[in-house]
């Protein structure tokens, strides 16, 4: 096997996999060796290579705790920042090599050549490239603090998961649910509701229907089996009913017993897989049945198929519900019909606040409306945050309401905050390619409207994209492979279609990119909390109707600009704005820039 191999084996599906998978590409390439050979470089780089070993292990584990550890946030964070300036060394290196390269070509087209060498330069800096005692003193301090990370791993209890290991951490771990009701109020869900008893009353010709509900996590696709599962009509209509969580382990021996003891209400102790399919053959036999599958995250067919198998014994009419984040599992499982759960209305969102915040109780007090805009703009439609904020502030006093309004939900550190590891778990159960691409969209500010175009073209100026078998085939190119990735996003929602076209991401949702991106990606707005910005490599910045260069002084510690993105001025309710003269120069002679510099859009 070789180190990259080994590498890429290692890592997994941690956020930084996708990122350090491409920097052992780059430092196991034959080219690269022999470069490195040449330039007497090759000792620092098998020094990091043995400290990056040392460290890949450990990624998954930290990546699930680093919600609920500040420390491992922090030590992740600091590894990222590594990583870009390793990246960095690696394109001097690609640019010095490609100038040698270009250099040894025969004269016959050396007037091009010279013009491409000239444009290289002066694209990646104003003077030539050299690898100097510069460079040597630069790998050294990268050794160094490889090793810090290594010294600070031992202190941050992480396990090894690739031997064994399993994580206790409790972000990414849902509590189950059961078909007992747990909202005593619900606003906002009566069409809902409707539309689903009809698609289970529905004459269709299938015999075992099923009817997947799905939408972001927070929205309510639980509460919304439950209100089906519990209404009187259908508690008439079927002789059987179960109710199932399935969440992220799809072992089809445990589900299929949990639904068997579920319809049964008997403990079932066989464990072949054949026998409990049997049995639970035996039970549906003739029998009109419905079943709630709740929390699904698989997306194998073939599983899929094999766990419904014994369902299908069931009488005609027989529904099974499932609920998902992914509409790509929706449409796999769907008979008859998805239904896509969207967030509440506002006014809908205030009043179950309201009756959490106050136990039910009406409470008419003219603070309340000085506080609602604040409500519905942080909850934004989503249940969950709803109902936690108003468990959050009724034990709270009146006077810790406003200081609590003007807090990041995620800052509100109380036992019944859970709305970060209900969304967490989303991001947890992305590939780590689509990690890196989602964190990136923590550039856009709030109720920011993009194209897809324009994020694609983002993502593939920043190397996001990744190559398939080595290359990308010709019927499927760059750009056909971002879309794809946009569009696994948006089935997962991530983004969501915008009212006034495009798309956009929940207030909440952008919230999670920002806490995931941590210091790489920053916003230039009107109100930003000015410190250093040091290990920020991708930047967007909002205009002002006349901008100075004052208003950059936060860039001056970046060591190293990837993205700088002036976004749309109509989006912003600006139909003009004047840049001064000298912020151009400024920028350009401040910024050390690697990668993208994005045009004035």
């Amino acid at each position: 096997m070789s180190f990259v191999e080994l590498a890429v084996s290692f890592i997994g599906e941690s956020a930084l996999s996708s990122f350090i998978e491409s920097l052992f590409e780059r430092i196991g390439c034959p080219e690269f060796l022999n470069f490195a050979r040449e330039r007497q470089v090759s000792a620092e780089i098998n020094e990091w290579e043995k400290r990056l070993m040392t460290i890949q292990a450990m990624l998954e584990d930290a990546e699930e705790k680093q919600m609920s550890n500040r420390s491992v946030k922090m030590w992740l964070d600091e590894i990222k920042d590594l990583a870009y300036d390793v990246e960095d060394i690696l394109d001097e290196f690609q640019t010095e090599s490609l100038q040698r390269q270009l250099k040894g070509e025969t004269e016959a087209g050396s007037s091009k050549l010279r013009k491409l060498v000239h444009t290289v330069k002066n694209a990646i800096n104003p003077g030539a490239v050299t690898f100097n005692s510069t460079m040597v003193s630069k790998m050294k301090e990268i050794t160094t603090r490889f090793q810090k990370i290594v010294d600070q791993q031992n202190h941050l209890d992480l396990i090894n998961r690739n031997v064994g290991g399993t994580s206790s951490s409790k972000v990414c771990v849902r509590p189950p649910s059961t078909c007992l009701d747990h909202e005593p109020e619900v606003y906002g869900r009566d069409e809902d509701k409707r539309k689903i008893l009809d698609l289970i009353s529905n004459t269709s010709e299938v015999k075992v229907g099923v009817i997947p509900i799905f939408g972001m996590g927070g929205v309510g696709k639980t509460t919304l089996a439950r209100l089906v599962y519990n209404d009187e009509s259908s508690q008439q209509q079927f002789h059987l009913k179960g109710w199932v969580c399935v969440s992220d382990e799809f072992d089809i021996l445990k589900i299929t017993k949990s639904i068997l003891e579920s319809i049964t209400r008997e403990s079932c102790y066989l464990n072949e897989l054949n026998q409990v399919q049997l049995e639970l053959c035996e039970k549906l036999e003739g029998k009109k049945f419905l079943i709630v599958l709740d929390d699904v995250w698989n997306k194998n067919y073939d599983e899929w198929n094999a766990l419904c198998s014994p369902l299908m014994h069931g009488a005609p009419g027989s529904r099974v519900i499932v609920t998902t984040r992914d509409e790509a599992i929706a449409r796999m499982m769907e008979t008859i019909e998805s239904h896509n759960l969207n967030c509440i209305s506002d006014e809908n969102c205030w009043k179950l606040f309201l009756y959490h915040a106050f136990a039910g109780r009406r409470v008419a007090d003219p603070k309340l409306e000085v506080i609602r805009d604040k409500v519905i703009k942080k909850c934004g439609g989503l249940p969950l945050a709803a109902r936690t904020l108003g468990g959050l502030l009724r034990s709270k006093p009146w006077e810790d309401w406003e200081n609590i309004m003007n807090s990041k939900i995620w800052n509100l550190q109380d036992d019944v905050n859970n709305i970060l590891p209900v969304l967490k778990l989303s991001y947890y159960h992305l590939p780590s390619h689509l990690k890196r691409c989602f964190a990136y969209c923590a550039i856009f500010p709030k109720d920011y409207v993009f194209e897809k175009k324009q994020l694609v073209l983002l993502w593939m100026a920043e190397g996001l994209i990744e190559q398939r078998g080595g290359q990308y085939v010709e019927d499927v190119g760059e750009e056909d492979v971002g879309e794809e990735y946009f569009q696994d996003l948006f089935s997962r929602s991530f983004f969501q279609s915008s009212s006034t076209g495009g798309f956009i991401m929940h207030d909440l949702v952008n919230d999670l990119a920002q806490v995931v991106a941590g210091d790489a990606c920053f916003r230039l707005e009107d109100k930003v909390t000015p410190r250093k910005r040091e290990k920020s490599r991708h930047s967007s910045y909002i205009p002002s109707p006349y901008d100075r260069c004052e208003r950059f002084e936060l860039f001056e510690n970046i060591k190293c600009m990837r993205t700088f993105l002036p976004l749309s001025l109509h989006r912003y309710g600006f139909r003009y704005n004047s840049l001064a003269n000298c912020v151009p120069s400024y920028l350009l002679s401040m910024l050390m820039f690697k990668g993208a510099i994005l045009p004035w859009l």
